[in-house]
């Protein structure tokens, strides 16, 4: 049983940071491609950001795009979302997630076969 566990949340100002980490002892999670999606109360969730199992490909919703970052290491199986210039919509739960995804569904959750518990994030105006 693959697990995984987000952490990092918490409650921040609008304009300030946080990093999430999400780490498993899943010893192929270096070989999946890893996601961040973020789920708002009354709202569905969605993609925020994913990065290739290799690394070398980063993907990130328009919404977040050049205020958050994804990252991974591979040494202690985690991976990171910096979240910079945050805003009060950024407010929501915030889940990690891994599979072997087809190139083009990274931002498609249903393609994603393991999930963390999420993780509250909190943005005050």
């Amino acid at each position: 049983q693959v697990q995984l566990v987000e952490s990092g949340g918490g409650l921040v100002q609008a304009g300030g940071s946080l990093r999430l980490s999400c780490a498993t002892s899943d010893p192929t999670f270096s070989t999946k491609t890893k996601a961040w999606f973020r789920q708002a109360p009354g709202n569905e969730r969605e993609f925020v950001s994913a990065i290739s199992a290799s690394g070398d490909t980063t993907y990130y919703a328009d919404s977040v795009k050049g205020r958050f970052t994804i990252t991974r290491d591979d040494v202690k199986n985690t991976v990171y979302l910096q979240m910079n210039s945050l805003k009060p919509e950024d407010t929501a739960v915030y889940y990690c997630a891994a599979g072997y995804i087809s190139k083009n569904n990274y931002d498609m959750e249903d393609e994603y076969d393991y999930w963390g518990q999420g993780t509250q994030v909190t943005v005050s105006a």
